[in-house]
């Protein structure tokens, strides 16, 4: 009895200097992984949502010569904006009227300066990016099937669908997207990328379809990189290389962005874009002015108006969706949205000559009203500055 012990303590020696072992080498993907469950943490989340790449792997971009931003005389905003700022944890806002600033707030100890996380404002600024490769002909036909360009797709959900259809989230792909579920497919692609993981075979990965692709719209936030595999396919670049070469540097940022990857250097293209409130008001802005930037045509007028007109089907909560941008219920002339998980937002209202860029760390963004208020204020802030 003695020996067996004897032989079950140096096992169980053994075992632990294999586990302290595989903690050292593999120390890097647990930190990761640890940060992942810690995201969104009350007391952590507004840190945490301007310093990413202290979390994640990550890829820096040159963002240009920063281009001028004018200011306007300051705004008055609507009563409660004060109110609805608080309770929605609001850390910057930059609004645009007539292309000057005429209102910047940053709160909660964060500033000017910070990058902050985009989550599915990068969407939409990969659809910009799709334009200018429509339009050179790099990618003619948007009805060809995302299989011709990342083949890797063969044999998944994703073998039949049109890169439009994966555009306007129409790829009849399974997926779940509960934030709130830690076994959902959305938790668990963030763990694949906390991991160090392949965000390419996440996506390959994919098997099951709720329908025919074309058929109906579910939110799938894996599609937009199934967008960035066929553009990586059709130019052998990376997003990066292109986002920085074709949309920032011409933008002319505040501050050099930079988007988190995978454990292989991809770009997580789907919500990994980290920008300053100000650049995500230039995007805004850019977008307003039918991708016009300061007198260079920075992605064509035909693109924006394609890509921000809602597609067949009505999408949640009685919102229209685009090329990967949103168009609010009841959408009035002029306007498109950019909208992120946890409030980010990018709010355009062409009509009014309005942008109102905002980043926050609103863990109760899902709450009922929560959309349907905001939605109301920003239209507010658009009417008062156009009557003014």
């Amino acid at each position: 009895m003695r020996k067996i012990f004897k032989r079950l303590g140096w096992g169980l020696v053994a075992l632990i200097l294999v586990l302290a072992a595989l903690a050292v080498w593999k120390r890097e993907e647990l930190t990761r992984l640890m940060a992942v469950n810690s995201l969104f943490a009350e007391d952590r989340i507004v840190e945490n949502f301007s310093h990413m790449d202290t979390l994640f792997l990550s890829r820096g971009m040159a963002g240009g010569t920063p281009s001028p931003l004018p200011e306007g005389p300051r705004a008055t905003l609507p009563e409660g904006f004060d109110a609805w700022a608080e309770a929605r944890h609001v850390t910057g806002i930059v609004v645009l009227h007539g292309g000057e600033i005429v209102y910047e707030d940053y709160r909660l100890g964060t500033a000017q300066g910070d990058p902050r996380i985009s989550w599915s404002v990068a969407k939409s600024a990969l659809s910009l990016l799709l334009g200018t490769l429509v339009a050179d002909g790099t990618i003619p036909d948007l009805d060809a099937p995302v299989t011709q360009y990342a083949p890797a797709l063969r044999q998944s959900a994703y073998d039949g669908a049109t890169i439009r259809q994966v555009l306007r989230m129409e790829s009849g792909v399974a997926f779940n997207e509960d934030y709130l579920d830690f076994w959902s497919d959305i938790n668990r692609m963030g763990r694949v990328l906390a991991l160090g993981g392949s965000m390419d075979g996440f996506a390959a990965g994919q098997s099951a379809r709720r329908s025919a692709p074309g058929s109906d719209w579910q939110y799938v936030s894996i599609d937009t990189h199934v967008i960035g595999m066929v553009i990586r396919g059709a130019t052998g670049r990376s997003i990066p290389d292109l986002m920085s070469e074709r949309i920032f540097q011409p933008l002319g940022l505040d501050r050099d962005p930079y988007y988190v990857t995978d454990g292989e250097g991809v770009a997580f293209v789907l919500g990994g874009l980290n920008l300053t409130t100000r650049d995500y008001a230039r995007i805004g802005q850019m977008v307003l002015q039918n991708g016009e930037w300061q007198g260079r045509q920075i992605v064509p007028a035909d693109w924006i108006a394609e890509s921000t007109a809602p597609g067949p089907f009505t999408a949640e909560s009685g919102t229209g969706y685009g090329y990967q941008w949103w168009l609010p219920p009841e959408a009035r002339a002029g306007e498109v949205w950019a909208r992120g998980v946890y409030g980010q937002e990018i709010w355009i209202d062409r009509t009014n000559d309005v942008v109102i860029a905002v980043n926050s760390a609103d863990r109760g963004f899902t709450a009922p009203g929560v959309m349907t208020e905001k939605i109301a204020l920003f239209r507010a802030i658009a009417d008062s500055l156009a009557a003014n």
